[in-house]
Formats: C-alpha cells, sequence, structure tokens
C-alpha cells in the first residue's frame, strides 16, 4: 500500500524501482526483528556488568548480597548471544556500530528498578520464570523512552510492524533455547506471504491500473476520481485486485480488511467511503459474475 502510494505521488519511479522497494521494506521488517532481538541481548548482558558493581560495594545491601546475573546467565539469552549464525546477522546489519551500548545500558538501569525483575533475582527460578521476565523486559522497553527514541531513529518501520515483531519476538523467545543455529530464519516472511501474495498483489495492482480505474469510476456515483484521496484510491484499487485475482480470499475478508487500513492509515472519513466503494464494487462484481472465488461460500463470507 505505501509502496503504490509513493508510486502515485512520484510517476517517475519505474516499476523495476517499485519491486526493489518493495522487498527492501520486506528485509527491513526482518531487520527490525534482528534488532529487537539484538537489543535485549545487549540489555541482559548489562546485568553482568551490575554485579560486579554490586559485588565491589562496600557496604551491599541485602538484595546486592544475593543477586546473580541471571538475565544474561541464562539458556534462553545465552543460546541466542552464542548464535554464530545470528550473530553474522547482527555485524552484516552494524549494529555495534550503529548504536551506541550506552543506551542499553541506560534501559537496563530503568528496568533493574521494577519490581518484577527485583523479584525474579530474588528468588530461585525456572526456565519458565526466565522466559517472563524476558517478555516482561520486551514490554518495558517498548514504553520506555529511550528504547522508543533509538528503534524510531533506526527504523521508521516501526510503529507499521510493532505488533508483528511483537508477536514473532514472543515466538522466537518460547523456542529457545535452541539447536538449530539458523532457527532464526523460520521467521523470515515466507514465499506465499512475500511473492505469491504480496508481490502478485503488487504487480496486478501496478499493471491493472487503468482497468480497475474502469470497474471503479462508476461506482463512485458523485464523485470524481481525481477526488478521491490517493491513500483511499490505492486501497480501493488493491481491495479490487483481491476480489479478481485472490480467488481464495473471501470478498468480504478483503472488504473488512482494507476498511480497517483506512482507519488506522487514511482521513477520519475514509473507513465509511472505502466501506461504502468497495461494497457497491463487491455488489457490481456479483451481478456480473466477475467475482470468482474457489471454495463454498467464499463470495459471503
Amino acid at each position: 500500500m505505501q509502496i503504490l502510494y509513493a508510486y502515485n505521488r512520484d510517476e517517475s519511479l519505474t516499476q523495476v524501482e517499485v519491486f526493489k522497494e518493495y522487498w527492501k521494506r520486506i528485509n527491513t521488517s526482518f531487520e527490525l526483528l534482528l534488532f529487537s532481538l539484538y537489543g535485549i541481548i545487549q540489555i541482559a548482558k548489562s546485568a553482568s556488568n551490575d554485579y560486579e558493581k554490586r559485588q565491589a560495594k562496600h557496604l551491599p545491601t541485602d538484595l546486592d548480597k544475593i543477586f546473580k546475573p541471571k538475565l544474561w546467565d541464562n539458556p534462553i539469552v545465552q543460546s541466542l548471544a552464542t548464535n554464530g549464525f545470528i550473530n553474522q546477522k547482527f555485524e552484516k546489519a552494524g549494529f555495534a556500530q550503529r548504536v551506541d551500548k550506552d543506551h542499553f545500558k541506560t534501559i537496563y538501569n530503568e528496568f533493574a528498578k521494577q519490581d518484577a525483575y527485583i523479584e525474579y533475582v530474588s528468588k530461585d527460578t525456572s526456565n519458565e520464570d526466565t522466559l517472563e521476565i524476558l517478555l516482561e523486559l520486551f514490554r518495558f522497553c517498548r514504553n520506555n523512552e529511550v528504547y522508543v527514541e533509538l528503534i524510531e531513529d533506526e527504523y521508521a518501520n516501526w510503529e507499521d510492524d510493532k505488533s508483528l515483531i511483537i508477536g514473532t519476538i514472543k515466538k522466537v523467545l518460547k523456542a529457545l533455547p535452541s539447536d538449530d543455529k539458523e532457527m532464526i530464519m523460520e521467521y523470515y516472511p515466507d514465499d506465499e506471504t512475500t511473492k505469491d501474495y504480496g508481490e502478485f498483489l503488487l504487480t496486478k495492482t501496478f499493471e491493472e491500473d487503468k482497468a480497475l480505474l474502469e470497474l471503479i469510476e462508476p461506482v463512485l456515483q458523485n464523485w470524481d476520481a481525481d477526488r478521491v484521496a490517493i491513500l483511499d484510491m490505492v486501497m480501493i484499487k488493491m481491495a479490487l485486485c483481491e476480489f479478481l485475482y485472490c480467488t481464495t480470499i473471501p470478498a468480504k475478508v478483503t472488504l473488512n480488511e482494507y476498511v480497517d487500513l483506512a482507519k488506522a492509515y487514511s482521513t477520519s472519513k475514509s473507513k465509511e467511503f472505502v466501506n461504502g466503494i468497495l461494497d457497491r464494487i463487491m455488489q457490481d462484481l456479483k451481478a456480473r459474475n466477475l467475482l470468482n472465488k474457489e471454495g463454498r461460500g467464499l463470495l459471503d463470507e
């Protein structure tokens, strides 16, 4: 959607450039996942420095006396930190050169004040407890000003991809420790998502632009196509491509998905506008037997 919007704003972009940008953004999303894991490792590593400082105190507190660097010295984090394949990914992305590690120390110091962390280091813990505290750490990071500023400076796609990254981080941590050094690649978007759907939809929307507009204009009623917000028109064209060419996606699912996108990304009135236009297009396609869907009930689901 964003790539097609950029193309509509700058028609000097070629199809080759559009597709390069598409794949660049997919790789950037995966790099964002890697960066999130890198951050967890670096923050956890600060527990070792914390331990050394506590050990060096002349007047240690009760917590100092029992403190162990468990946030760092545990099978889950160590499975990541010692994974050569993942570390090569970190190195290739240049995380160490791009980010001042003092930021991660600052975040750790703030997290170390949290009741959940103090409870974790104060008791005997299991692997399940470690998993929970790491998930709590990542929750804390997402609400921490230093972390949010850091990740937004590095990745403009953070807000768009945040929910996807959160879900994937949970899956990765729950799968650890793992003997599979390349396990992280399980979370790179598969061909069905990137090529069979994403690239296909981009191609169709790009190549069938005029034909799509010819189908859209009759249902605009009192609206001139030139007056429709560019982003709304992009979403309508994409949805129309799904109606026509993505035969396994139920028509109602397509309609609802693009209404949600309009609500999230466009103007306050776009949700109702896109919903109305897509519903009329869907009914028109049905009446003309152009809404071809595979499987029983997909026209109405």
